[in-house]
């Protein structure tokens, strides 16, 4: 990696970055390049600051949709550019793709890197009309952001690559396929499971296209059917995804004895510490960093046959692959988990040796840096 160059990541939530961009900012900053963040500052700032990153408080929210507002956020973003003058500007999620390659182009940013952490509900609902034509609008924005050979792109699974391809947004010279953001082995350690009632951990922002619904009917089923065990729901809802579960929905489930909602969790490799089973039966991800953790832990998995998820879970390996909004298959596939210590055990010792091999992320900076190499050639 050259060094004295200067690279900008764009990115809406700061605790977002420090989850899952950090170590690639850690790497850069090894490397010997400067590293400036733009992103609506909450509780980690000093955190970030402390590693090196020079942190630049940003007025964009993902919840907002006047216009104006928008307007101005693009005008913000460009800006900045102006004065910063970055060799690279990466973006990760729909707005700061949008809005900061629009920006990139004004300002005459050399190279920009637009990061897919996932397609999102618009690319999921497609039975409603409404959905159908917000997402051709969508494609005609990003259709016109890819147009300058000065940007490209990453995407977490050969599937949203394949679609963007197919759609003519993307061709396969602008794009690469780096595999999640990865985790710590060290960090999120194999570690034996605990004793007591089976417990079954869903780690996401509560959202109805994660497949929360699907499991809390699923624990029905296993609940009449008389198996004993336990489910935590980790995570809060999310207020700007109209797919978001409300808090009354989720305090019901946990007064009714379903599901105990723990909300936000700042310790993930604890709480995997303490449960037996992960699942996440969601309808469509990037790549779920919950699941690569889970694997590193060693928990076996359910979740769906669907993009994002299937890229870590191999059916009757590590887990299990159950079909979409299909909470009977869900209830299936967590019974026989439940019921058996020992393929809990082999199928997670399995996930482990996965994470080792393709997820940690010393791979992902490595793939990432290779790639901002390629894009500066």
């Amino acid at each position: 990696m050259d060094t004295d160059k200067r690279v900008v990541f764009l990115v809406t939530e700061d605790w977002y970055f420090y989850s899952h961009r950090m170590p690639i900012a850690r790497g850069l900053i090894k490397s010997g390049c400067e590293v400036v963040l733009l992103t609506r500052v909450n509780q980690h700032k000093a955190r970030i600051e402390q590693e090196g990153v020079n942190v630049i408080p940003l007025g964009l929210k993902r919840e907002s949709k006047n216009i104006i507002f928008e307007i101005k956020a693009v005008i913000e973003i460009a800006l900045l550019y102006r004065k910063l003058k970055p060799h690279l500007v990466h973006h990760v999620a729909v707005k700061p793709i949008l809005y900061g390659s629009i920006a990139a182009i004004l300002t005459g940013v050399p190279k920009v890197v637009n990061a897919f952490a996932g397609l999102g509900f618009i690319f999921s609902e497609k039975k409603k009309q409404i959905s159908r034509l917000i997402r051709w609008g969508f494609i005609q924005a990003y259709r016109s952001v890819f147009m300058s050979g000065k940007i490209h792109a990453i995407f977490q699974n050969p599937e949203d690559k394949a679609l963007f391809e197919q759609l003519k947004i993307v061709n396969k010279k602008q794009s690469t396929l780096i595999r999640g953001s990865g985790v710590d082995p060290e960090q999120y350690r194999c570690i034996k499971e605990p004793k007591g009632t089976v417990t079954i951990l869903f780690g996401a922002r509560m959202l109805w296209d994660k497949g929360v619904g699907e499991l809390i009917r699923a624990a029905r089923i296993l609940k009449k059917e008389g198996l004993i065990f336990r489910v935590i729901l980790a995570g809060v809802p999310d207020p700007s995804n109209p797919n978001s579960v409300d808090t009354q929905t989720l305090r019901k489930w946990h007064d009714q004895g379903i599901a105990e909602w723990f909300g936000f969790q700042t310790d993930m490799a604890k709480l995997f510490s303490q449960v037996h089973i992960v699942t996440l039966p969601s309808y469509r991800e990037g790549v779920s960093k919950f699941l690569i953790e889970a694997a590193s832990c060693g928990r076996p998995i359910v979740t769906t046959d669907t993009s994002g998820c299937r890229e870590i879970v191999v059916d009757n390996k590590n887990g299990f692959l159950v079909p979409v909004k299909d909470a009977e298959a869900l209830a299936g596939a967590l019974s026989k988990l439940i019921c058996d210590p020992g393929l809990r055990k082999k199928m997670g010792s399995c996930g482990r040796i996965m994470v080792l091999q393709s997820f940690s992320d010393k791979i992902v900076v490595e793939k990432t840096l290779a790639f901002y190499r390629q894009v500066w050639n």
